[in-house]
């Protein structure tokens, strides 16, 4: 096949191959080996065939590439329309670098029904590329809310002790902020008759859609509510630690490292991409909400004695600064968001694996069950120690270019903001480091620990390869960053405009 002729299709193979993946899957026989084989054949393949987005993606250009759009339904005017751009696509190869780890790290996790947990995971897969390719406002919707399904199966069958309450509280809070959206979404197409994104912001760029600017906050805050739940941001983020805490590794990782970048890309994307006047008159209350976040999850992280629960509360202060950059309306805060977005799902990501390693070998994450594991787990406590710097923000790895950029493009939106939400990489240090202390460091208080086995094979190429990328994104942070500038580029162009017009106020 022509480049050109996989280029047309690449989106649709790539989005619809694990789900492929998972049907075939349900004929195979219940021979465990053999389904967790196959399932990361699967998601190693579409992991390869994703890397031909970024491979032949054209970093000049800000606009969608490698689009597909066909009519799907007439009656209302459905397209299946999808397209990439900066913004999207390292959070496409994100989700299809992440699923084949989640699959290594639940290799002798998984004991019972293996071959539903594998589906699920490969039916998620699905669902979350097509959040991130979807240019049709009910495809995505359809994506977005086929997301919830498998997570909450997920982590209602194979989490832990409070696993039904927790799914059932994560289902919930998400699918009834999502019908605020969807209202949102049924307004807009009654008004310019196309569910087509594209279609829809030149439409009100244009001033072309009839009573837009009475409706225009009550369609931002729809499509905000959505997203922020889906964040989380304070103070919509009391799903999350138990989420987190009872989901299973496999779940936990997905959740942190792309699940969450769900309610961040669609602020991006949709609230600034359709409402860049209401965006920029809600932006004070939405920065200080993220300041709370960034402030508050860290707080809140440091007096938690689950790890991973500490974890949980580590991803509410890291996404805080996603949307403080987004709504800083700078260059640097918008590039430095989307690096941050990439950057805590590798490093967060990681985390959530070496927490469920220890997990599998003393079923608890209390930390004051451990200490002094540096000796009996050194090729463990090493690996950690690399993710909780990444994490952390230390230079030359992924955390600090992002944090760097959204301080950055906060201080220059207001200089409080950039002092404030500075305050949130001190705060992180605090409690990842003293985390790390009381768990690798001192003296072993429990026999058992000193019994512990160090990582497996499979563990090592679950969790290494994430270290390697933070360490890669940190050094060389422009492979990413030259997609991405075009596109936040575009992105911020409405903004010029509404400043330009407040100024000849």
């Amino acid at each position: 096949m022509r480049i050109e002729d996989l280029s047309s299709v690449i989106l649709t193979l790539v989005t619809f191959l694990p789900l492929a993946g998972g049907l075939l899957l349900m004929l195979f026989p219940r021979r465990d080996r053999d389904i967790r084989i196959f399932a990361l054949v699967i998601s190693l393949l579409t992991f390869a065939v994703s890397l031909h987005l970024p491979v032949h993606f054209r970093r000049g250009l800000a606009g969608f590439q490698f689009e597909i759009d066909r009519p799907w339904v007439s009656t209302p005017n459905i397209h299946y329309h999808m397209g990439i751009d900066g913004i999207s696509l390292w959070l496409v190869v994100l989700t299809t670098f992440l699923t084949p780890l989640c699959v290594l790290i639940s290799w002798t996790s998984i004991h019972e029904r293996v071959k539903e947990f594998f589906i699920l995971l490969l039916i998620m897969e699905t669902a979350l590329i097509g959040v991130f390719t979807s240019l049709d406002l009910f495809l995505f919707y359809f994506f977005w809310e086929a997301t919830l399904i498998p997570m909450a199966l997920l982590i209602g069958i194979f989490g832990h002790e409070r696993k039904v309450y927790a799914a059932i509280k994560f289902f919930m809070y998400t699918m009834i902020a999502s019908v605020f959206m969807l209202a949102a979404i049924l307004w807009l197409y009654a008004h310019t008759g196309s569910f087509d994104f594209v279609v829809i912001r030149e439409q009100i760029a244009s001033g072309g859609v009839p009573g837009f600017p009475a409706a225009g906050q009550w369609l931002f805050l729809g499509f905000f509510l959505a997203f922020a739940v889906k964040v989380p941001l304070f103070p919509f983020h009391t799903w999350l630690p138990d989420a987190h805490v009872e989901a299973p590794t496999a779940g936990s990782v997905l959740l942190a490292g792309v699940l969450l970048k769900m309610g961040t890309y669609g602020l991006l994307r949709f609230n600034l991409g359709l409402f860049p006047e209401q965006s920029r008159h809600n932006a004070p209350w939405v920065m200080t909400l993220a300041l709370i976040g960034i402030i508050y999850g860290a707080l809140v992280a440091m007096v938690q004695p689950n790890m991973k629960k500490l974890i949980a509360y580590s991803s509410v202060s890291h996404l805080g600064f996603v949307v403080l950059g987004i709504f800083s309306f700078t260059q640097a805060g918008l590039d430095g968001a989307m690096f941050v977005m990439l950057a805590h799902g590798i490093s967060t990501g990681a985390l959530f694996m070496l927490a469920g390693i220890l997990h599998e070998r003393r079923h608890t994450y209390e930390i004051s069950e451990f200490g002094g594991l540096a000796s009996p787990l050194p090729v463990y406590s090493a690996s950690f120690l690399v993710i909780v710097l990444a994490s952390a923000g230390l230079p030359l790895l992924n955390g600090f270019i992002g944090e760097f950029l959204v301080l950055s493009g906060a201080f220059q939106a207001k200089p409080i903001y950039g002092i404030l939400g500075a305050t949130g990489v001190i705060w992180s240090a605090v409690y990842l480091l003293w985390m790390y202390q009381r768990v690798f460091y001192g003296k072993v208080t429990h026999a058992v620990n000193n019994s512990l086995s160090d990582l497996s094979g499979f563990e090592k190429w679950a969790v290494w390869p994430c270290a390697a990328a933070a360490l890669v994104m940190g050094v060389a942070p422009i492979v990413w960053l030259a997609a991405i500038d075009p596109a936040v580029q575009g992105a911020l162009t409405p903004f010029v405009r509404v400043a330009s017009r407040v100024v000849g106020q």
